[in-house]
């Protein structure tokens, strides 16, 4: 595999990079540089989105049928290497990299037709109903109950750690359809208007998050909520097979490789202005032979990535490797947030809410410090969602080792 970047891949590096200078703006950069959890305000999210799309660049993963920009392995690398370096804000995933790809493998024409164009262009947030209390990791466990009545689908019962549902148009949903056999069986794949009646979103207040209403998680209640028969992806009870088809773009679709290393950068940046014993802690062997570390671990993850993005450009699928992705990404992102904790050191006590909601209020210690202990916190779910890495290793074990 050939590492280097040709020159047609430089020239695009710098368009990227023009445009990341020429639309992100002083006030979505401020309002990222403390966020805890990633997420900012909706209409900061939306201003991103629709900027890129206006460029052609929405849907970097997507077939140029369907409206992707066409890019190759080398491109989309690019495009989230550079957007990492800078810290753009991230698009909201679970409808361009998640229900998209099943939509376009599974779904009709007219759901394509539906809901593709509405996602690319932004118009349409789209959220998870994927876990349920009782049923996270374990998702075959789900009990929210589908009714088949028809004409429409009866739904009840309730979805967690539901990101932004506050913000979403639309949810789609894992839901039980039969008992029968397998725990496996009898999961059905909806598509629900969050509009509908008898849906009730109740937020989730985390230790980061001053104030309802910029939330990251929240609880999704469903009392006789009627959806219609047309908004099924596929065959009934045949949900299990689509889900699992999206939970490998969601474990590997996107490069973690250059968000660690952004993530890295900031660590050695705090390290060269904190201090221990006289000196920039950015000296100490400790930081070296840790730094030195994750900088190993991260080089190694970027050319896994880069060796999954060859195989993607060529029309396959992520595949259990995306599993792998998943799993040292999440660790090595949790070891980055212990060691910038670490590195900030006294700092990380003061309990600061997210600081762009309250930024007339002075901040306890440097600006890069009141970010560290509420993103170590957040982290710490990494290594559990989209499957426990438990769960991917077993995964791992039995598709790519063979055992």
């Amino acid at each position: 595999m050939d590492l280097e970047f040709s020159k047609e891949d430089a020239a695009f590096q710098a368009e990227v990079r023009e445009f990341i200078e020429a639309n992100l703006d002083d006030e979505m950069k401020r309002k990222l540089s403390v966020t805890k959890h990633g997420y900012i305000d909706k209409d900061s999210h939306l201003r991103w989105h629709k900027a890129l799309y206006k460029k052609g660049w929405v849907g970097t993963n997507w077939p140029k049928e369907f409206g992707g920009p066409g890019w190759n392995a080398a491109q989309r690398y690019i495009f989230d290497m550079e957007c990492a370096r800078v810290g753009t804000p991230g698009l909201i995933a679970f409808g361009l990299r998640m229900v998209a790809p099943v939509i376009m493998k599974f779904g009709t024409k007219e759901q394509q037709e539906e809901h593709l164009p509405k996602i690319l262009s932004g118009e349409r947030v789209w959220c998870q109903g994927y876990s349920e209390p009782g049923a996270g990791s374990d998702l075959a466990a789900l009990q929210m109950k589908a009714e088949n009545k028809g004409d429409h689908y009866l739904l009840n019962g309730s979805k967690i750690w539901t990101s932004v549902a506050q913000w979403a148009d639309w949810i789609f949903c894992l839901t039980r359809t039969s008992n029968e056999g397998k725990r496996q069986e009898g999961i059905t794949f909806l598509l629900v208007d969050m509009k509908t009646p008898g849906i009730k979103v109740e937020p989730i207040i985390t230790l980061d998050v001053p104030l309802p209403g910029n939330q990251e998680v929240n609880q999704v209640f469903f009392d006789d909520v009627k959806v219609p028969i047309e908004n099924r992806i596929g065959e009934e009870n045949q949900g299990w097979t689509y889900a699992k088809y999206l939970l490998e773009f969601e474990r590997g679709g996107g490069g973690h490789g250059p968000g660690l290393r952004k993530s890295l950068r900031k660590v050695e940046r705090i390290a060269g202005m904190e201090q221990s014993n006289g000196k920039p802690i950015s000296e100490d062997p400790y930081f070296k032979e840790k730094h030195a570390d994750l900088d190993r671990q991260i080089s190694a993850l970027e050319y896994t990535e880069l060796r999954i993005f060859a195989a993607l450009s060529s029309g396959q699928n992520p595949g259990p490797e995306s599993s792998l992705i998943k799993c040292r990404g999440t660790e090595i992102q949790q070891e980055i947030a212990a060691f910038a904790q670490e590195t900030v050191g006294h700092y990380i006590a003061p309990y600061i809410p997210d600081t762009f909601t309250v930024s007339n209020e002075a901040l306890i210690g440097p600006d890069y410090a009141a970010p560290a202990s509420g993103y170590y916190f957040n982290v710490r779910k990494a290594s559990i969602y989209a499957g426990s890495n438990e769960i991917q290793r077993e995964i791992m074990a039995k598709r790519v080792l063979g055992l």
